[in-house]
């Protein structure tokens, strides 16, 4: 494998620098916050990543649809080069062993070269099955040729699990006491539970890092969105204010100045409502957000997730909450999203107990969901 790493002031540019050179099936492998000495107090993102030695760097994300085509015809065929390779790799170990010392083992000690070329077969039939798409599946497959002599039965879902993990970039939530507050959007449309996420996030800072925390609300459309967050800042004395007009974020933020954390909910819009997400763009620039994160179901299609993150860029969105896994039934689509915008997962939340449904987004944990389809 190949690895390089990509500087750039957004996590998006780096992105692209990446596919610009290294092509469609490049993996990220990590990404994180750094200073460069030549960017003083700005800050710039650092993207790791890496391709397999037999894919070419020419090929961009920009495939046509014939290119596509291509990729999905030739699926079937890799999988059955997959399957001779491990049979061939297998067939060379039993050798090294000796036939006498494998005729001592019973049958199901043994991990014949036939049986680990079905469950290779069975499990790609399940990663279709998880709704991943074909052209990640392909990643996957390389993967596993490229490991081939050290897969067997018992370690073929750790695999597929680590080449999904590698795929999957994530965010920690940092806040900390400082001079100025860090003000943090959650965006996104409607019904995904950007409220209850505030919540979760307001009680976290206060209670685990004993955070001066701030809630600001400017969902003044949805009947009952003020009094849902009101109630919840009078029982956990977190205090909260109104923004009616984009003028007001001016005055409130004046107000919020010796909090750590100041939390902005948005009123959940339809990604095609062009008029109201460039009246809320309005509003939290007023605001001097640090960052903003934008909220998806994790129930929606893969089709859905893209017009939402695409739309939603307006915003100019750091990292994702995936909301409601405990609704889902598979979870490939997320792996289908994060593949294609590569921006940071930071959250995932599993029900609306506050503040216990919540969790940091971990590469590890989201390929285990992905994979078995559970909230484990």
């Amino acid at each position: 494998m190949q690895v390089k790493k990509y500087i750039a002031p957004t996590l998006k540019s780096a992105t692209e620098q990446m596919k610009n050179e290294m092509g469609d099936e490049a993996l990220i492998l990590s990404t994180r916050v750094i200073r460069e000495s030549g960017y003083p107090g700005q800050k710039m993102f650092e993207l790791t990543a890496g391709i397999e030695d037999v894919v070419t760097y020419h090929e961009t994300s920009n495939h046509t649809e014939a290119k596509k085509e291509e990729i999905y015809k030739s699926f079937e065929e890799e999988l059955q080069k997959i399957s001779n390779k491990v049979f061939k790799n297998s067939t060379e170990i039993e050798d090294q062993i000796g036939v006498r010392k494998l005729r001592e083992k019973t049958d199901a000690e043994i991990e014949t070269p036939q049986s680990f070329k079905s469950i290779v077969e069975k499990t790609i039939k399940k990663l279709e099955e998880e709704e991943i798409e074909k052209l990640i599946i392909k990643k996957i497959i390389l993967q596993l040729k490229k490991y081939g002599k050290i897969i067997y039965t018992s370690n073929l879902d750790n695999h597929i699990i680590s080449s999904i993990a590698s795929m999957i970039p994530t965010k920690e939530f940092n806040v900390s006491k400082g001079l100025n507050p860090k003000v943090v959007s959650l965006v996104g449309p409607t019904g995904v539970g950007k409220t209850t996420c505030i919540a979760k996030l307001a009680i976290i800072s206060k209670i685990l890092h004993n955070l001066d925390v701030g809630l600001i609300s400017i969902d003044t459309y949805r009947i009952g969105a003020l009094d849902q967050l009101k109630v919840f800042s009078d029982v956990s004395n977190i205090d909260m204010l109104v923004a009616y007009e984009p003028k007001d974020l001016n005055e409130i933020m004046k107000q919020f100045s010796s909090k750590d954390v100041v939390f902005i909910d948005t009123a959940g819009r339809s990604q095609k409502n062009d008029e109201f997400l460039t009246k809320a763009k309005e509003f939290l620039t007023n605001a001097n957000v640090d960052e903003t994160y934008l909220v998806m179901s994790a129930t929606s299609s893969t089709k859905t997730l893209l017009d939402i993150a695409d739309k939603f860029t307006i915003f100019n969105y750091d990292s994702v909450i995936f909301s409601k896994i405990d609704e889902g039934v598979a979870f490939g689509n997320l792996l289908n999203l994060i593949t294609k915008i590569n921006v940071p997962s930071i959250f995932l939340t599993n029900g609306q107990v506050i503040p216990d449904d919540i969790i940091s987004a971990d590469a590890g944990y989201m390929a285990k969901l992905i994979y078995t389809g559970k909230v484990l």
